[in-house]
């Protein structure tokens, strides 16, 4: 008789935000994550497995799924949603193991809904829990060993999920961590600061594997160590590509490597510029930034045909009132090619969090509002109602007729890519509400869950 395959699900559960599916063009802006790809093909090859990859960003999870072990990536937004699913798969006495950022951050948390956990990166812990699964002695908690590194892993399997829903499948990652310590950030609080570096012939190869023309880096700062990044972006300069990704401001400090990072193909990258104001910046730990230098640094990236997302929070300790308007009238004028702007968002974990914890200033702690719009702590210099409308007449205002028609004629990126990324944002400025769902949060059912989709069509891919 034939042994059954062990059937293993692995889930990205959904937040507020993709709860809207809609979109200007009816169809989803979101590109492939990396996360289910990654853990699929870190399956061992001895565990006679089926692996099904369920992204809630695009489609249901069917509450009578057939599984042995369901497995979870957490960010904080999504954990009540994570929370939710767990336990409906406990009930009918399927394992389920917990990991990812949010599970990092807090895994006493997440401990309580899960079988097990993984306690910071997945690539040894998770082939270790499934060896351990397979003989019948899952632990509760796995750990990141001290001595992880990024080394001689698989290809992401990207095959595991549809790339016709999504923009594109062609995402990458070399290196993870910061060597930076914002107060805000998930990053110095859930993995420290030692960059970890993939061997950068393993990108290449991944990039040739999928025959990108176009690809985005996902990495949280790809010049955290710099001569790591030097030598990525030779190796990749050979195979004319047009790439995507993100940088800290100090790139632009540094002409020689700006050069090389426009030569290899860069044609936009994504800053955190965070706030006009130095004494927020230096509050937060990210001193590094200069407001008086950005419009520098927009003319640097544009006179290397390098488009800038820069994105900024609000409610930060200075922020009175007027930073809002102030902040998105010099996005316009220092012609920004996509302003973005955010609510400050203590995630638990980090030490913004534990200060305004001390402060007494934390007013919620329910985790699906921890989603970057929403305000879950009490600002210092205005209302909670301040911020929250803020910060959407920020996104309103940047993203008027006018003031996008003012910054696209200044736009280094293609004037179809240009169009089509500032009539996105307009969209998504106008409906704020509905892509987070902001009414039905201020509700009084808004801490109910939501239902699970148990519909034969749900989007599982077997």
């Amino acid at each position: 008789m034939q042994r059954r395959k062990l059937q293993i699900t692995l889930i990205s559960p959904k937040g507020p935000l993709y709860r809207y599916r809609g979109g200007i063009f009816k169809q989803s802006l979101r590109y492939m994550p990396l996360t289910l790809p990654t853990l699929a093909a870190l399956v061992p090859k001895e565990i006679d497995a089926k692996i099904t990859c369920i992204d809630e960003g695009i489609g249901d999870v069917d509450s009578n799924l057939d599984s042995d072990l369901v497995g979870m990536t957490v960010i904080t937004g999504t954990a009540p949603r994570a929370y939710e699913l767990a336990a409906h798969f406990r009930r009918r006495n399927i394992p389920v193991v917990l990991g990812g950022p949010h599970v990092t951050l807090v895994p006493e948390d997440a401990q309580p809904h899960a079988d097990s956990i993984v306690v910071g990166y997945a690539e040894d812990e998770w082939p270790r829990l499934l060896r351990d699964f397979a003989a019948g002695r899952m632990q509760s908690r796995y750990n990141q060993s001290e001595d992880f590194c990024l080394s001689g892993y698989p290809l992401p399997d990207r095959s595991v999920l549809p790339r016709w829903k999504y923009s594109t499948s062609n995402v990458f990652e070399a290196s993870r961590a910061c060597i930076h310590n914002c107060e805000f950030c998930v990053v110095p609080a859930a993995w420290g600061r030692k960059p970890f570096k993939k061997p950068v012939q393993a990108i290449v190869d991944d990039l040739r594997r999928q025959r990108a023309r176009r690809a985005i880096f996902i990495d949280l700062n790809l010049i955290s160590d710099k001569e790591y990044a030097a030598q990525l972006f030779e190796a990749i300069t050979p195979l004319k590509i047009e790439w995507y990704g993100l940088a800290t401001t100090m790139l632009c400090d540094d002409i020689p490597l700006l050069n090389l990072v426009a030569r290899s193909g860069c044609r936009g990258l994504l800053m955190g510029l965070e706030s006009i104001s130095k004494r927020n910046l230096r509050q937060s730990s990210k001193g590094f930034n200069d407001p008086e230098k950005y419009p520098q640094i927009v003319a640097r990236l544009h006179e290397r045909k390098i488009a800038l997302q820069g994105c900024f929070v609000f409610g930060l300790d200075e922020d009175t009132p007027e930073i809002f308007l102030q902040t998105a009238r010099f996005a316009v004028d220092a012609r920004i090619d996509l302003p973005r702007f955010a609510v400050v968002t203590p995630f638990p974990g980090t030490e913004l969090h534990r200060r305004l914890e001390r402060e007494g200033r934390i007013l919620s702690r329910n985790w699906e509002k921890y989603d970057g719009q929403h305000v879950v702590f009490q600002p210092l210099q205005m209302s909670v109602e301040q911020l929250q409308r803020g910060t959407e007449a920020a996104w309103k205002y940047a993203y008027s007729w006018s003031h996008m028609t003012e910054r696209l004629r200044y736009s280094a990126a293609p004037w179809h890519v240009a169009l089509f990324t500032n009539l996105s944002y307009r969209y998504y400025a106008n409906r704020l509400h509905q892509f987070y769902n902001c009414d039905w949060m201020s509700s009084p059912r808004w801490r109910e869950p939501a239902p699970i989709a148990a519909t034969p069509d749900s989007a599982v891919i077997r």
